[in-house]
């Protein structure tokens, strides 16, 4: 997902007008992050010195149950975003190396560069 087989779909998003499957995509990608949870998650695996997280030490971060925050972390995974490892009683979450920069990549335009949110 994301470009990461070498597509060139990265141009950006003002580059040219999106296929129908690169739009569902992205779209599966923008509905997992447009979720605050998820994009707590996502921020919380992704600034972690290390670079992964323990489900352990997300959990009391959120007023949610253990079986929320997984399936909350599922979607992330399925969007293509974070991969996981159990390791015991554990799952430890990490980033997808470059995903971070291949949707900045996408976001960021020649026409958006340098433009205030």
């Amino acid at each position: 997902m994301l470009g990461q087989d070498g597509d060139g779909c990265c141009g950006g998003l003002a580059v040219a007008p999106l296929g129908d499957e690169r739009a569902a995509e992205l779209a599966k990608v923008f509905k997992a992050l447009g979720d605050p949870v998820r994009l707590r998650l996502l921020s919380m695996i992704a600034s972690r010195e290390g670079g992964e997280v323990c489900v352990c030490e997300m959990t009391p971060a959120f007023d949610l149950s253990q079986p929320t925050i997984s399936h909350h972390l599922k979607l992330l995974r399925q969007a293509g975003l974070i991969d996981c490892e159990r390791r015991g009683t554990w799952v430890y979450y990490w980033v997808l190396p470059g995903v971070l920069d291949r949707l900045a990549a996408f976001l960021t335009t020649s026409q958006t560069a340098g433009a205030v949110a």
